[in-house]
């Protein structure tokens, strides 16, 4: 049986010619132009692999893949996009993707890859272990505190997670800037008072060097 994918692609004529090269070439294609479109299409149908671009009209192709993450589906996922900083690849790695392409691509290297993905073995694409510390336990993108859900935003859970890998060590600020969208002194501050605040976790900050979580007795 053709494996099924969805290319969520606002771009027409991009969309159009992907998904006849990748018919052509024995897959099943079904195409969505918006965010809301391609969050229609996971709902009522099943696919083998995702390929999302990150400028959509009405919104990100890092925060749908955010969501159905968030939403347990484990769906492998490809990123095209002409953004090419860095910090845009991380956030697409970071939100769940397996793979990044920047336009403009040759399909054959699309194809490639997503033989790729395809023929990966299941182990390679299963949920990363939870992490825990004390009675905090993260798991993907979900945090828990005595077993009950935490609503942390995105910066406050990376700023979480990197304490928590780094426990009993100092986690210089300029590492924790790294994870925020606008890092200043004082919004980095914020951050973590409001972290303090829901986890109930002493977070020491190291005067002119970081922050520090002991490590556990």
């Amino acid at each position: 049986m053709a494996k099924k994918i969805l290319l969520v692609e606002d771009d027409e004529v991009l969309a159009s010619s992907l998904s006849k090269y990748l018919e052509v070439n024995g897959f099943k294609v079904d195409v969505a132009k918006s965010y809301y479109e391609a969050a229609d299409k996971t709902y009522e149908n099943k696919y083998d692999l995702y390929i999302f671009d990150i400028n959509l009209k009405d919104g990100s192709g890092i925060e749908l893949l955010e969501d159905l993450r968030f939403a347990e589906d484990k769906t492998p996922t490809i990123f095209i996009s002409a953004l090419r900083d860095t910090k845009t690849v991380v956030k697409g790695f970071n939100a769940g993707a397996e793979d990044y392409i920047k336009k403009p691509f040759d399909p054959e290297e699309l194809l490639v890859r997503i033989k790729l993905r395809l023929n990966s073995k299941p182990s390679a694409m299963q949920e990363e272990p939870s992490i825990k510390y004390k009675d905090i336990e993260i798991k993907g993108k979900t945090v828990y505190k005595n077993g009950k859900v935490l609503e942390l935003g995105e910066v406050q859970l990376n700023i979480l997670k990197t304490l928590i890998e780094n426990k009993g060590k100092i986690v210089p600020k300029e590492k924790l800037y790294d994870l925020m969208q606008h890092p200043t002194p004082l919004a980095l501050r914020v951050a973590i008072s409001k972290l303090k605040k829901k986890t109930g976790l002493d977070i020491k900050s190291v005067r002119g060097l970081g922050y520090l979580l002991e490590d556990e007795d």
